[in-house]
């Protein structure tokens, strides 16, 4: 008899490490030109502005910005998108306001009791119009 058992699928396992795939950087965050964002098989997410692909599918910045996620509707529906958006300037380091970017709503008028008025009158002549109409079509 042999003294080791025959080797089975059981006994060739091999540990293979990880290949750090994933997203690099989140959303919101301040990239630099050149860094990698996600590391990806296949495009599970979409280059956007500003970000440019690899041969392998790695996603990687082209300007300095920052990081932000997008998911497409209509035909492109479920598709993401990793864009780099660029501050200004001028607002660097600044907190804007929500109030200040909202735009004013409108204000709402209020309806005349007159304008309502004539508006049911117009209503109820032309239902008496109707009338004498359907009528006169069954007389003859």
């Amino acid at each position: 008899m042999a003294h080791t058992k025959s080797l089975g699928a059981a006994n060739r396992i091999v540990n293979v490490p990880g290949k750090r795939r994933g997203l690099k950087r989140n959303s919101g965050q301040f990239v630099r030109q050149g860094e990698i964002l996600v590391r990806q098989l296949g495009t599970k997410y979409h280059p956007g502005k500003n970000v440019g692909m690899g041969r392998d599918f790695t996603l990687f910045a082209k300007t300095d910005g920052i990081v932000q996620f997008r998911k497409m509707t209509g035909y492109h529906r479920g598709q993401k998108y990793i864009e780099v958006v660029v501050p200004d300037e001028k607002n660097v380091g600044k907190k804007t306001s929500i109030k200040s970017t909202a735009k004013n709503p409108k204000k709402k008028t209020k309806k005349k009791k007159k304008d309502l008025k004539s508006k049911t009158k117009k209503t109820s002549k032309k239902s008496g119009n109707k009338k004498k109409t359907k009528t006169s079509k069954t007389k003859k």
